[in-house]
């Protein structure tokens, strides 16, 4: 049940310092412990590694901005594996990837692209392609890429946004959140191209109320999880067990009628995704909640959605077109669509702390997915800058 405004300062509750210290503890680990080594050292420890596996020549390698390129397509399945596995175990390699035509022109046209990829190919079509991430302790990319639509997914961005008809406060917002998926540890399945890891989502999800004179806070989203994800090829899967907790701006209680409502709960979820030729790739999942407050909320929810990320890049200004539209259906509100539509283009030449800047225009029409607002309707389009690893 809604409680009442308090009229005092509120102290934050154990749950909510821990979210907080852990997304603090989170953003504070560097990309890269060490100086990463050159492409000549890792060219010259895999060549030594492979002089050992019959059937790979070593002078076939690429090495390229810590990614090492193999052509596999006269290997058999489970050799093909081996070596995949065995390459992505050299310290300081970024991930290693299987080319299955050995053509030196084509070869020398994937290689000029390849980069960390966070588990993507190197090649146009990721079905002509296997690729395997670096293990160990806080390894770089994901297994799992972000989902770009998601209004709720953990990453660095500030947006605006202009909403069409009713707001719950102000018809222009801003909206900036701070966040990351951080890898604590990666490891290979035996000698396979199936890879796992762990680490820690979290992210703070902030809205401004532009129209107010001193840009008033309307509330902040706090989440944060332990999740585990997996990879094989081109099919990957993100697991989650997370806490979010909502509070609103002092501002804004001051100078509305709004009841607070201790909006507070734990749950968890599966979201599985496998990725299409050309740069489409599509994603499914669900979950539900448990410890919530207030109790009354129905805690199922399914999530949906398709992505294009385009394998061909705008060589003048080394930018990419990117295309994604998020769908989520709540049981809290009769599993109505929320729908999250996003496209622009991502500068990969444009660079910080391993991160990719992207430019989106955006619409979103549905159940409001700020904090203790998750019942009223709205609709909005904007425009926002988005940092991704």
């Amino acid at each position: 049940m809604p409680e009442e405004i308090p009229h005092g300062p509120r102290c934050p509750r154990p749950a909510d310092m821990m979210a907080s210290w852990l997304i603090a503890v989170a953003l504070s680990f560097p990309s890269h412990v060490a100086a990463a080594p050159s492409d000549d050292y890792l060219a010259g420890y895999a060549a030594s590694l492979l002089r050992h596996e019959s059937g790979v020549d070593p002078s076939s390698l690429i090495v390229r901005n810590g990614t090492i390129a193999v052509p596999v397509a006269h290997l058999a399945p489970a050799q093909r594996a081996r070596v995949l596995a065995m390459l992505s175990e050299i310290p300081g390699v970024v991930s290693v990837a299987a080319l299955e035509d050995a053509a030196p022109a084509l070869r020398s046209d994937m290689a000029a692209d390849t980069g960390p990829t966070g588990g993507g190919s190197l090649s146009a079509d990721p079905a002509e392609a296997a690729a395997m991430l670096a293990t160990g302790i806080l390894p770089s990319g994901h297994l799992f890429q972000p989902l770009l639509a998601d209004p709720r997914w953990a990453h660095f961005s500030a947006a605006y946004r202009n909403y069409i008809g009713n707001n719950i406060d102000g018809n222009n917002n801003g909206a900036v959140s701070f966040g990351e998926t951080i890898p604590f540890y990666r490891a290979n399945l035996g000698d396979t191209i199936i890879q796992w890891e762990t680490g820690l989502q979290a992210g703070v999800f902030s809205d401004f109320n532009l129209d107010a004179s001193s840009s008033d806070l309307i509330n902040t989203d706090f989440i944060a999880a332990a999740y585990v994800s997996a990879r094989a090829r081109r099919f990957s899967a993100f697991g989650r067990v997370f806490h979010q907790s909502s509070h609103l701006g002092d501002e804004f209680l001051l100078r509305t009628t709004v009841q607070r409502v201790n909006l507070s709960y734990e749950g968890a979820d599966l979201r599985l995704s496998y990725e299409l030729p050309y740069g489409f790739r599509m994603y499914g999942g669900g979950g539900g909640i448990f410890h919530k407050q207030p109790s009354s909320i129905k805690p199922w929810s399914i999530q949906y959605g398709v992505e294009f990320r385009s394998p061909w890049r705008i060589d003048f200004a080394a930018m990419r077109p990117i295309l994604a539209v998020d769908m989520k259906n709540w049981e809290q509100n009769d599993w109505n669509l929320d729908i999250s539509a996003r496209a622009g283009v991502q500068f990969d030449n444009l660079q910080a702390f391993g991160r990719k800047l992207q430019f989106m225009v955006e619409y979103f029409h549905g159940n409001s997915p700020i904090g203790q607002f998750y019942r009223e309707r709205v609709e909005y389009i904007g425009i926002g800058a988005h940092y991704h690893f």
